[in-house]
């Protein structure tokens, strides 16, 4: 017996792109990550467009970015580190971010494993001055004096203690002392007005300053600022948001939405016959 034929099968429905419906933005990030401050995107980022009662700008805000210093910079030395980037605001097509995180790449990490010394490391939880809730890691690495002869450089556990309390109090005094802007330049090392620079015309980072202080205690090399994390975050201001942005390109890019242009209304006069 001839089986019956199915009846209200539907067919498949025609598939749309969901590319269709979303819209491009530029993501750019603070100009103190660049080289050169009028070139600060670092790429682009799809959204659905507005529908309704649900905006674009709803969707982008919050979201996290991952960048290579490196590319940002452009400068190869930095291309082990990431720097972590959230959308704040939206201004016409381009996405404003603020520093979220730093971290070593892990091919980084691993090659500053060696033998015959001793790994220190610690953390921090401490606030800054402008609200910003920041977790921060340090690490660094003991080696010969410049005399030695003896294959390992293990230090005492008193030395680790005493190396350990200067990288805390190091971290802790910088970070609290500051605003998020200046305490990422000290993660980065840019050049800071009024504090004293290094053979390089930077100011001293925060590994340089564990790595002159601690080798007081102990010989030390290979001191990074492993990871920082942000905890929590103050409500965002947009004019301490747009001074991140001075002498930017954000300002060049036109809006998203066209305004007209006022002109003034003339009065109609009416005679009678």
């Amino acid at each position: 017996m001839a089986d019956k034929k199915k009846k209200g099968s539907k067919k498949g429905g025609k598939k749309v792109d969901p590319f269709t419906r979303k819209e491009w933005y530029v993501v750019r990030a603070p100009t103190q990550f660049f080289k050169s401050p009028a070139d600060n995107k670092v790429g682009f980022t799809p959204v659905n467009r507005t529908q309704g009662t649900k905006l674009a700008s709803d969707g982008l805000k919050g979201r996290v970015y991952e960048v290579s210093l490196a590319d940002m910079k452009d400068d190869e030395s930095q291309v082990f580190r990431k720097i972590k980037l959230r959308a704040e605001e939206v201004e016409g097509r381009n996405v404003l971010t603020n520093f979220y995180g730093m971290d070593l790449t892990s091919d980084k990490l691993r090659s500053l494993i060696h033998k015959w010394s001793t790994l220190i490391e610690c953390f921090v939880d401490v606030k800054t001055t402008d609200g910003y809730f920041l977790r921060v890691f340090a690490i660094c690495f003991t080696k010969k004096g410049e005399s030695q002869k003896k294959k390992t450089s293990y230090a005492k556990t008193s030395r680790v203690k005493a190396i350990r309390k200067k990288m805390v109090d190091i971290l802790t005094e910088t970070v609290s002392s500051n605003d998020l802007k200046t305490v990422v330049d000290y993660l980065i090392g840019v050049s800071l007005n009024g504090v004293t620079t290094n053979a390089s015309g930077f100011a001293p980072t925060l590994a340089e300053k564990i790595r002159i202080e601690g080798s007081s205690i102990f010989p030390i090399h290979n001191v990074f600022i492993r990871k920082v994390k942000v905890l929590k975050t103050p409500k965002v201001d947009a004019a301490k948001l747009s001074e991140l942005y001075a002498s930017s390109a954000t300002s060049t890019i036109a809006p998203t939405e066209e305004v007209g242009t006022a002109v003034e209304r003339t009065e109609e006069t009416t005679t009678t016959a």
